[in-house]
């Protein structure tokens, strides 16, 4: 099934998508929702963010060409670090270039997990089960701010737009083993598959739920594969006017273009 969160006529709406037409839930998917029996269709529709999270948890360093691009050692356990709700963006929207930090604004293509039901000290075996289902996502990061000025990655990560995700929540999917790419102005700048991640879907979500206790709507951005534009020579970063694509096979693609903040 693909869950979708929408807008119509100013009123927000969870549904489940099927081709062209949206099933209308009665209530949130973490509520218990189920198919009202209203249809709209998705020409009709703005698509929000799939879900509104009451926290974005995000890993770093979980890709071992990542890693080994970065000149950085491969973490022993889990990198947390976490981004800012109000970075939260949907398909379609504009990531901000910020006006204090706007020269160094790169991209990142994650696999996101939508957690469903509250998991706390679960186990490996019975992690995913905990699991709404999994969207893109794109981590969007300032690395003079996360890298150069701070001395840790908060602000760097969590400016309004630097977490856009969509466009939909599939709940039937590998996470384990799922081709991910990202495109800049329909350049592939980023591929690879999420059997390189080093902690797989499981492992993450067991071990932070043996950290903190893991509310319905929590999204876990997984980390990203090698490709990013910090560590490329000459640098790339993005600039306004760019349109970038994060897409997963199985999931959608994310789409957002990019501009200057107001």
């Amino acid at each position: 099934m693909r869950i979708v969160r929408f807008l119509e006529e100013s009123e927000v709406y969870y549904g489940a998508l099927d081709g062209e037409t949206i099933r209308v839930m009665d209530c949130c998917p973490f509520c218990g929702g189920q198919l009202s029996g209203r249809k709209v269709q998705l020409t009709t529709v703005k698509l929000l963010a799939p879900v509104e999270p009451p926290n974005i948890l995000a890993l770093g360093l979980n890709y071992g060409k990542h890693a080994a691009e970065t000149n950085m050692k491969r973490p022993e356990r889990p990198l947390l670090f976490i981004k800012a709700t109000n970075a939260l963006a949907g398909p379609g929207d504009a990531i901000a270039l910020p006006k204090i930090a706007p020269n160094e604004v790169d991209y990142e293509v994650e696999l996101c997990i939508v957690i469903g039901k509250k998991a706390k000290h679960v186990s490996e075996a019975d992690a995913l089960k905990y699991c709404l289902g999994y969207t893109c996502g794109n981590d969007v990061s300032a690395r003079d701010c996360q890298l150069r000025l701070d001395g840790q990655w908060a602000r760097g990560k969590s400016f309004d737009t630097f977490a856009p995700l969509g466009p939909w929540i599939e709940t039937q999917f590998d996470p384990d083993n799922a081709n991910l790419r990202l495109r800049l102005n329909g350049q592939v700048m980023q591929e690879s598959n999420t059997s390189d991640m080093i902690f797989g879907a499981a492992q993450v979500v067991s071990f932070l739920s043996d950290c903190m206790t893991l509310a319905p709507g929590t999204v876990i951005m997984t980390g990203t594969p090698g490709g990013v534009g910090f560590a490329r020579k000459p640098p790339v970063f993005l600039k306004a006017g760019d349109v970038v694509e994060a897409e997963i096979d199985g999931i959608g693609t994310l789409v957002n273009t990019v501009e200057a903040e107001d």
